[in-house]
């Protein structure tokens, strides 16, 4: 019977490798449904060879009937875990790629995917253990007991998943956001963790900060009501300038930027206008989101200080 047994996992690992390779080079787009579930069986696809093996020992070799009982049991096993673990990597997968495609950032983000596994994996468990003849009641039983036992020993790490569950729902902020807290840091939302939040920061560093934090704290989303944000660039010369010709070279340095947006136009404005020492406009732009904001200043800010030498516009001397 081990000699049975082995012979025909034997030729089912090979039937599995032979079969994988074909599909390999056949499967070749990363974004096709396919190509998921390709790479979802690769290790299911051990257990199926397992199971297999067990069902053709079983009808070829005369065992005894709790061997049989035993091996039906396994087979049932390797199934259920198989198709558990198949369905959960392929709806992770298409959940992502549906979230990225239709821009739901609560598809995106990595605790919507750990809320599938933990779906998938429970509807799994609950299919197998009939199969070993446990009774559901006695566990249902002892994991309210126990439940409650957990709750308590791990009130931080529960508030924090709840906290993020509050995050995907409310949604006061999404993966690819930038934000800033109260506390100071900033950055661009990476992902929405079942603990914590990923927010990358200019310098390319990662921080992770308590999803209970995000949701208790005052944060700015730089991102709502739209990405799009204005800038304010201010303008300083001499008393005897010409503000016309100051607004005019202000709007063509704009409008030679990249990054700057033409709707809604640039403008400038008079304001605050004299003081006892210079004067003061304000160039207003516009760029498509936070992260652009510091590039395009600096830019426009080289671009004026060039024109205004080759205009002879005076600049302001503050006298000690």
């Amino acid at each position: 019977m081990v000699v049975t047994f082995g012979i025909a996992l034997l030729l089912c690992l090979v039937a599995r490798t032979v079969f994988l390779r074909i599909l390999d080079r056949k499967i070749t787009d990363k974004l096709t449904f396919a190509y998921t579930f390709l790479n979802a069986i690769r290790f299911p696809s051990v257990l199926w060879c397992l199971a297999a093996a067990l069902a053709i020992t079983i009808r070829n070799a005369i065992p005894s009937p709790t061997i049989v009982n035993w091996a039906n049991k396994g087979i049932g096993a390797f199934t259920i875990i198989s198709i558990s673990l198949v369905v959960a990597a392929v709806s992770v997968r298409m959940i992502a790629v549906y979230g990225e495609r239709h821009s739901m950032p609560f598809a995106v983000a990595g605790l919507s995917r750990t809320l599938a596994r933990v779906l998938v994996f429970s509807i799994g468990l609950l299919m197998l253990l009939p199969i070993f003849d446990i009774n559901i009641t006695p566990i249902l039983t002892a994991l309210g007991v126990g439940g409650l036992a957990v709750a308590l020993a791990l009130q931080d790490t529960l508030a924090n998943f709840f906290a993020g569950v509050h995050i995907l729902i409310e949604e006061p902020i999404t993966v690819g956001d930038f934000i800033k807290l109260s506390t100071g840091e900033e950055g661009i939302v990476k992902d929405i963790g079942w603990r914590t939040t990923r927010i990358q920061t200019g310098g390319n560093n990662m921080i992770l900060i308590p999803n209970t934090k995000i949701t208790s704290s005052t944060l700015t989303n730089f991102n709502m009501p739209e990405r799009r944000v204005a800038v304010d660039i201010p303008i300083f010369a001499a008393h005897d300038a010409d503000h016309n010709q100051i607004a005019n070279i202000a709007l063509d340095a704009a409008h030679e930027t990249a990054g700057v947006l033409q709707e809604p136009a640039p403008s400038v404005w008079f304001d605050p206008g004299v003081t006892p020492t210079y004067l003061q406009m304000k160039l207003v732009v516009h760029v498509a989101s936070t992260q652009e904001k510091g590039p395009v200043q600096s830019a426009i800010r080289s671009r004026l200080f060039e024109k205004f030498r080759g205009a002879g516009i005076p600049f302001p001397v503050v006298k000690p």
